[in-house]
């Protein structure tokens, strides 16, 4: 995750990533350890120069495990976090020539580019997830998408397996899709077909109410190190 946030060629995540349609770079991170359930969240926060790394040091904590704004900028700078400008020059032209004048409602994830979403599992069994984002471009400041609501943007139990999720956050949440997958493999439904049956199952729900979803995509692995993914 880390190595995404550095690279400024992502433009959906950490250094040069898209802003908001004040001109800023917000950035939403989280971290969840399959084996204690530890969860650690950061959201709309601004120059932290990899948001996951105070995610990760977040999820070390029973309470004050999910920070915003300037609660989280305040935490990451007291413990020594690195800080640095996110914004790139390539990042602020395409900022500079988007139309501004645009409807919210309408906002789209990028094509190639949107969330960060990394599964591990090591030789003993442990489990982990984390995730990292700037957002939807031109996004209204403070909005907070999927990426750091444990549950939707990423869950992860070591018993089970992992899930998380990337595209247009407000739909995913919807679905609290990550710990549905999840969910559905702990019903012993394979890690290929769960993420199938609760992407299929959301959209279903979405036509009976009329809503038009935009992207989303899930990627999970099980406890056995078999992997699954799948996108609307």
């Amino acid at each position: 995750v880390r190595a995404v946030e550095d690279d400024p060629e992502y433009v959906s995540v950490g250094y040069g990533g898209l802003p908001n349609i004040e001109g800023q770079v917000e950035l939403d991170a989280a971290y969840m350890d399959g084996d204690a359930l530890g969860f650690g969240g950061i959201m709309a926060v601004r120059n932290i120069k990899n948001p996951i790394e105070v995610a990760y040091d977040l999820s070390r904590y029973g309470r004050n495990c999910l920070l915003a704004e300037d609660g989280a900028m305040m935490y990451a700078q007291k413990n020594g976090f690195e800080f640095r400008s996110m914004m790139t020059e390539k990042s602020r032209k395409r900022y500079e020539e988007a139309d501004k004048n645009l409807d919210m409602e309408r906002l789209e994830a990028y094509g190639g580019h949107d969330t960060v979403c990394v599964i591990g599992k090591d030789p003993k069994g442990s489990m982990a997830c984390g995730v990292s984002t700037s957002g939807l471009f031109l996004k209204h400041p403070g909005r907070v998408g999927d990426s750091p609501i444990i549950g939707s943007g990423l869950y992860a139990d070591s018993e089970i397996g992992c899930a998380a999720a990337t595209g247009v956050g407000e739909d995913i949440m919807k679905g609290c899709l990550s710990h549905t997958v999840v969910s559905l493999m702990q019903q012993g439904i394979f890690v290929q077909e769960a993420c199938e049956a609760a992407l299929k199952r959301h959209m279903e729900r979405f036509d009976r109410c009329g809503h038009a979803s935009g992207s989303i995509s899930v990627i999970a692995m099980d406890s056995q190190g078999r992997i699954g993914a799948c996108t609307n």
